[in-house]
């Protein structure tokens, strides 16, 4: 519990500092113009150096993770997304990675049980957690683009009526805020309970989880409970994606201390391990073709070897040669 209470409290007096400087201070063109532009300058520069820094990495040996048949001879069928031979298989594996964490739909976990007995099962849950959590930060992510248009586009509407068919409160329930409420929590519950996760788990890990749970909460309040206008807040999109630097109109407090902690987020991606998200494309063990049987794999880290061929060797050995009695080709 000690390693979660201090990223919590974090969290709490991030929230507070917006709310104090706007509420009490009048400082709404520092949270609501300058930050938003530091913050987005440092995730794009910041973005943009870890994945070119990465990228420039040497991958000294052919080392992609595989659990299937690699491609071998013509009667062994081959399982080409987890043994992939070819980039375009390599790029399918990767991808189903990304949207659908077919790893983690494998984890199992183990427990002992009554002194030496091991067993395996499935653990599920985490993988629905996660896959819950991160398609419903998407689709949340998609439904606010339309605060950065003047007309909304027609896919952006339909995403947001099906997101919230069900339609039965006023304004309308979005599925997605309850799916990604209860994967945080569900998430950050888990890290608190499981013996083995608090052992592992770092503030670090919890911080961007309740970073992001405040996010939510924030959103949740402004729109059923504390019901903050929308129009002001699409004129400062605008104006923050135009580059316009006109003072922000009069909107609710609450909406301030929601976009600094994502401003604040924002900043805080590039430097902590929210980064997988670019680094997974970059991880050799899954974006490598397992060919090493039909390609040699040279190590970049290896300098340029000058070779000598025998008959240079013979050329500068072959007095040496002649009185040790070797045979030479050339006498």
């Amino acid at each position: 519990m000690k390693k979660a209470l201090m990223p919590f409290f974090m969290v709490a007096v991030l929230a507070l500092i917006p709310y104090v400087g706007v509420r009490y201070a009048g400082l709404g063109y520092l949270f609501g113009i300058v930050l938003p532009y530091t913050a987005m300058t440092v995730l794009i520069c910041g973005f943009i150096f870890r994945m070119a820094d990465w990228m420039r990495r040497p991958v000294p040996f052919c080392i992609p993770t595989t659990c299937g048949q690699e491609k071998s001879l013509d009667w062994i069928k081959q399982d080409k997304l987890e043994s992939p031979s070819s980039f375009l298989y390599a790029a399918a594996r990767v991808l189903s990675e990304v949207f659908f964490f077919r790893s983690l739909f494998r984890n199992t976990r183990s427990e002992l049980h009554k002194g030496s007995n091991l067993t395996y099962g499935s653990n599920k849950w985490l993988w629905l957690g996660g896959l819950a959590f991160h398609w419903s930060l998407l689709v949340i992510m998609l439904r606010h683009a339309r605060f950065f248009f003047i007309m909304v586009p027609d896919a952006l509407q339909y995403l947001d009526d099906a997101d919230r068919f069900l339609d039965v409160t006023l304004p309308a329930f979005y599925m997605t805020d309850a799916l990604v409420l209860a994967a945080v929590t569900f998430l950050v519950l888990r890290r608190i309970r499981d013996a083995r996760m608090r052992v592992i788990s770092l503030p670090s890990d919890f911080f961007p989880l309740f970073l992001i749970l405040a996010i939510i909460l924030l959103g949740i309040s402004m729109r059923y409970v504390t019901k903050v206008d929308v129009m002001p807040v699409k004129a400062l999109m605008l104006n923050l994606l135009n580059f316009s630097f006109e003072p922000p109109g009069e909107i609710g407090t609450l909406f301030y201390v929601h976009l600094f902690l994502i401003c604040v987020l924002a900043i805080y991606f590039p430097f902590s391990k929210l980064m997988h998200m670019g680094g997974i494309f970059l991880s050799p063990t899954r974006n490598q073709c397992n060919n090493s049987r039909a390609k040699r794999h040279r190590n970049p880290w290896n300098s340029d070897i000058k070779f000598r061929t025998y008959a240079e060797y013979e050329d500068d050995y072959r007095d040496k040669m002649k009185k040790a009695k070797l045979p030479v080709e050339k006498q």
